[in-house]
C-alpha cells in the first residue's frame, strides 16, 4: 500500500510541475494503459482529430480511409479512456480531444 500511496504523490507531483510549467488540462495514463489504447490507428485519429475540421464520425473515417463501424469502435475506446468527447450536433456525433496534452506516465 505505501507503494501505491507514493505512487499517487509522484504522479501528482509531475501533474503540478506541468501545470506550473503552463500545461493546464493534462491526462496522465500509465504505461500498460497507454500500450493498450494508444494503437497506430487510434493515434491516427487522434491525430485527425487533433487538425479539426472533422464533421462527423462518417466523414472521419473517410478521411482517414477506414470502415465507419472500425472507427467508431476506436472512437468508443478511446471515449472510454477519457481521451475524446462528442459534441452532438443535430444527429451527427462530432468527436474532439478532450485534453490539451496526453502523457505517458513516466517511469520513476
Amino acid at each position: 500500500m505505501a507503494a501505491t500511496k507514493e505512487h499517487t504523490q509522484k504522479k501528482a507531483e509531475v501533474t503540478r510541475a506541468l501545470a506550473r510549467a503552463g500545461y493546464d488540462d493534462v491526462l496522465m495514463i500509465d504505461r500498460d494503459t497507454a500500450s493498450t489504447i494508444l494503437t497506430e490507428k487510434r493515434q491516427e485519429l487522434l491525430e485527425r482529430v487533433r487538425a479539426g475540421d472533422v464533421e462527423s464520425v462518417r466523414h472521419l473515417a473517410k478521411e482517414v480511409n477506414r470502415d465507419k463501424a472500425a472507427v467508431s469502435r476506436d472512437l468508443e475506446t478511446l471515449f472510454t479512456y477519457d481521451l475524446i468527447e462528442y459534441r452532438e450536433d443535430g444527429s451527427r456525433k462530432i468527436p474532439e480531444l478532450k485534453h490539451e496534452t496526453v502523457i505517458v506516465e513516466p517511469v520513476v
